[in-house]
């Protein structure tokens, strides 16, 4: 049994997480985390990670990336599993997380669905297959309760496409201050944000004569908490080290 701490317990995604290990026998909740204590559970919560008064196999975080640094103190004095969820890290942040995997296992990814991660590897594919003679772009659509834009996932899939082209792109959020032609080494990110909408991406390959469109859309936030508690089981006994999505679909493979 894996006892968990959900970070953000009180936000909209750490109640459908602790909706979600309630219903499974191999994972439980044993604590909370938010800033503000705004109901009950079945459970300790508490305001910081600090006050914690047990010692969780691994932390589940869907907050802010305001708590970062406090998580990573924690859980490496402590030896505490991660699963990182929440989107909107600075680069030192990134850098900071990278820094802390070489003391304990974080699972840490842009998108915690599976069909988000296989996109990223059919965008790969494309890619490489289209070569030059494609121009790419990228829309996403959240609520329009989100936060930052554009999403960190559509910043993952045009991260995965520059990757295997040799990071010759460069990515462009606005068109309307520059009046020229789109230059062939762009690749264009959109944002949308309107009513309840969970998360839809959709990544253009626009060649001469026909268009291949790539897309995924999430019909709620439960492909993500589902996504997000099969992380920390998989990092249960894991040493110390950066996992993704990827790793957790290998081990499920073999």
């Amino acid at each position: 049994m894996v006892n968990a701490v959900i970070s953000g317990c009180f936000g909209k995604m750490g109640k459908v997480v602790g909706d979600v290990i309630s219903k499974r026998d191999d994972i439980k909740t044993v604590a909370g985390v938010d800033k503000v204590i705004s109901g009950d559970f079945q459970f300790e919560t508490v305001t910081e990670v600090s006050k914690l008064t047990c010692k969780p196999d691994v932390i589940i975080d869907f907050s802010h990336p305001s708590a970062l640094p406090s998580l990573l103190d924690y859980a490496k004095t402590n030896g505490t599993a991660l699963v990182l969820a929440t989107t909107g890290y600075s680069e030192q942040d990134i850098a900071d997380i990278k820094s802390a995997s070489s003391q304990i296992p974080i699972f840490f990814t842009a998108n915690m669905s599976i069909g988000i991660n296989l996109l990223s590897a059919l965008a790969k594919k494309a890619a490489t297959i289209l070569g030059d003679d494609y121009d790419i772009e990228i829309v996403e659509k959240h609520h329009n309760q989100k936060i930052d834009a554009p999403s960190g996932t559509a910043l993952m899939l045009a991260d995965s496409i520059n990757e295997v082209r040799d990071e010759k792109y460069n990515y462009i959020y606005d068109r309307h201050s520059q009046r020229k032609k789109r230059d062939k080494s762009e690749i264009g990110i959109h944002s949308v944000r309107g009513g309840t909408i969970v998360g839809e991406h959709e990544i253009i390959f626009a060649g001469r004569d026909e268009v291949i469109t790539l897309s995924h859309s999430a019909a709620s936030k439960e492909v993500f908490a589902v996504g997000a508690v099969n992380a920390a089981v998989f990092l249960s006994g894991k040493p110390a080290g950066m996992y993704s999505m990827a790793d957790l679909i290998e081990a499920s493979n073999n």
